[in-house]
């Protein structure tokens, strides 16, 4: 498929076609080869003191075995990251994104104390995500052993598995609404752990797939993507990231501007829009409303669950508010859209019970 220079690290657009490995997810199973995301480990006697104040959610509540989505940010508020954090007996590990690592590991080092230690492992971990309702089916396909641990996993939760003789952390999250698992594998091996995930014999083959469905996959869960949706110049209150924003928690970098962003009521929200008729919004475009400009898009594609053009955009709050009417100006093109209820995509399986 067409290639695509991401970070540095060269990664498919797509291997088929976006829409067929975009639907493969939605009904089946795909694989995604994301080892250029970003592993680091944190260790020490105040590593949990130490990720409170560097994070966003709370730590203390992740026990051994569960993960959590947080975000990083800057004493401004800005979001220097966003990223998933898995926790084990003696460390936590810490899942970036892959455009970030160099940029987080010098935030978090110049922040260390001497009882906290963290390495970067970025160039040791491969990753590949399961996404799909039959993800698990497949999983259990290739599993040599503990199948039982991989069956009985739940949401934003991790364990060990075996599969082609290699130790594997199987992790529950996912990026993409539906029923998926990430594993994470340090060292070599990753291609035969691909290999045996792809030629497992089932009725529906487990497609590879790209970056560009895993961008409308992710779109249609309003998933915010960094760089796009979020970055150092947005707060996670007006992304709406509060939930994983935990104000009382006690001292975090970013939380006195967060506290007081808060009090003083969101300029700005990111909100899920929908276009009447054809055209796609791109990142960018000016959001118009009562002939001024009152936001722009951040991101925007054509819905292959939906066959609805769809997008995400940062406007004024006047006009957050489901069934507001829009105005993007698109290419000198006019698009009518309507602020809608997110996630656009509501059939998901990622949290079901299996």
């Amino acid at each position: 498929g067409k290639m695509v220079d991401f970070a540095g690290f060269r990664m498919p657009i797509q291997y088929s076609s976006i829409i067929e490995e975009h639907n493969a997810v939605r009904s089946g199973v795909g694989l995604f080869d994301l080892s250029h995301m970003g592993e680091f480990v944190v260790s020490g006697d105040e590593a949990v003191p130490f990720l409170q104040r560097m994070t966003t959610n709370d730590i203390s509540q992740v026990e051994v075995g569960q993960a959590q989505y947080t975000a990083i940010c800057n004493e401004r508020g800005g979001i220097i990251d966003d990223c998933v954090v898995y926790r084990f007996e003696d460390h936590f590990l810490l899942v970036v994104n892959a455009s970030n690592i160099e940029k987080d590991f010098d935030w978090f080092e110049r922040h260390l104390s001497d009882k906290v230690s963290i390495t970067d492992r970025s160039k040791d971990y491969c990753l590949i995500a399961v996404q799909g309702p039959r993800s698990l089916e497949l999983l259990l396909k290739a599993t040599d052993k503990s199948k039982e641990a991989v069956e009985s996993l739940p949401f934003y939760c991790h364990c060990t598995v075996t599969i082609e003789g290699l130790d594997v952390i199987c992790a529950r999250t996912g990026y993409t609404g539906e029923l998926g698992y990430e594993l994470y594998l340090d060292g070599g091996g990753a291609d035969r752990i691909w290999s045996a995930l792809s030629d497992q014999d089932m009725d529906c083959q487990a497609q590879p797939v790209g970056l560009g469905a895993r961008d409308t996959l992710r779109l249609e869960m309003k998933y915010c993507l960094y760089g796009n949706d979020i970055d150092e110049e947005t707060n996670p209150l007006e992304a709406g990231l509060g939930w994983i924003t935990k104000l009382d928690k006690g001292d975090f970098i970013g939380g006195e501007a967060l506290r007081e962003i808060k009090s003083k009521g969101l300029e700005r929200k990111l909100i899920g829009f929908q276009i009447s008729g054809r055209g796609i919004a791109r990142h960018g475009c000016e959001v118009i409303a009562d002939g001024t400009t009152v936001g722009h898009v951040t991101s925007g594609t054509h819905s292959p669950s939906l066959e609805k053009s769809i997008g995400m955009a940062y406007v004024e709050t006047g006009y957050s508010f489901v069934g507001s009417k829009l105005t993007i100006d698109s290419r000198r093109r006019q698009l009518e859209a309507t602020v809608v209820k997110t996630p656009f995509w509501t059939k998901g399986t990622a949290a079901r019970a299996v």
